[in-house]
């Protein structure tokens, strides 16, 4: 596999960010930077990013599947994570999981027929207090969802995929 031209830049930009002899230092963005634009990180680009940054591939895979922020298969227009850790547990996250796989016909990990949503559980987002808490596409932090909460979620982002013609 070969990054575009522009891939490249923006891995350039990374990279000068550490000295020379600490390239890998920006191997977390640079992944970052390849879910972006291909939505998921493949184990062919794991090894090209090693090649660039001077890793091994293996390495590299081991960012990838240590945080839950990297996808290590293709995923649904909108990736929903939601908190299953004690906190959450204890405040009905094993529930909201549970009613969003159920509301939307997928198991734990899957994603819709349609490609709209892919539903994962996921560890501590850091808001226990708002329990429970939940990600949307990595970026969007959510709390108190309960399940009138989780129904609108679901609807207006499916709106939102039906307006753009997902």
């Amino acid at each position: 596999m070969t990054f575009a031209e522009t891939t490249l830049a923006r891995f350039e930009r990374e990279t000068a960010k550490y000295p020379a002899d600490q390239r890998q230092s920006a191997v977390m963005a640079c992944l970052a930077i390849v879910q972006q634009e291909q939505g998921w990180v493949s184990p062919e680009a794991e090894a090209a990013l090693g090649a660039y940054l001077g890793m091994a591939p293996i390495a590299v895979h081991e960012v990838t599947t240590f945080y839950n922020m990297y996808n290590q298969q293709p995923v649904g227009r909108f990736k929903l994570n939601i908190c299953t850790n004690l906190p959450c547990q204890l405040r009905d996250g094993q529930t909201a999981l549970d009613h969003v796989c159920g509301r939307l016909g997928v198991e734990p990990y899957g994603t819709t027929a349609d490609g709209v949503f892919t539903v994962q559980p996921c560890e501590c987002l850091g808001a226990c207090a708002d329990a429970p808490v939940m990600l949307v596409n990595d970026r969007q932090m959510l709390s108190y969802m309960d399940a009138s909460r989780l129904d609108e979620l679901v609807d207006a982002l499916r709106a939102h995929a039906a307006k753009e013609g997902a």
